[in-house]
């Protein structure tokens, strides 16, 4: 299975936020859309970097009073991994493990196009798992 099947499925929207909001915003916009990520993009087609929780948490620990008024792009990951509608959903699987990262913005000819979470991931080899299992049970049962 493919990225863009995933994308299908989900749907192509992505949250961004410019590098100059600050990261009180991006708190305000992660909360408002129950995500773990923003990618951050001027254009909301070019992919800038990227904002977690992770990395608000961390720069949280080491400038706590004056982190809220800061520009997103102070904090964000710069250096993104990024994915095309064509690679495989294990190959991405196996990123996302050996990186640690859990959203992986997708990326067709140099333009965002969606974003997948390893939620999604998970939810799309659970279902996966489940109509093997189906199809098992079927044959078992018209044997």
């Amino acid at each position: 299975m493919r990225v863009s099947n995933l994308l299908t499925a989900k749907g192509s929207s992505v949250a961004t936020i410019s590098p100059d909001a600050s990261v009180e915003s991006a708190v305000r916009e992660l909360r408002g859309h129950g995500i773990g990520a923003l990618v951050v993009s001027s254009d909301q087609q070019h992919i800038e970097g990227i904002v977690s929780e992770r990395d608000i948490v961390r720069a949280l620990a080491d400038r706590a009073t004056t982190l809220l008024e800061s520009p997103v792009s102070s904090i964000m990951s710069r250096t993104v991994t990024t994915c095309s509608p064509d690679d495989q959903i294990e190959s991405l699987m196996s990123t996302m493990t050996n990186l640690r990262i859990r959203h992986v913005p997708v990326v067709s000819d140099g333009v965002l196009v969606g974003i997948v979470s390893i939620g999604d991931v998970v939810k799309n080899r659970i279902g996966e798992l489940e109509k093997d299992r189906n199809e098992l049970v079927d044959y078992i049962n018209a044997r």
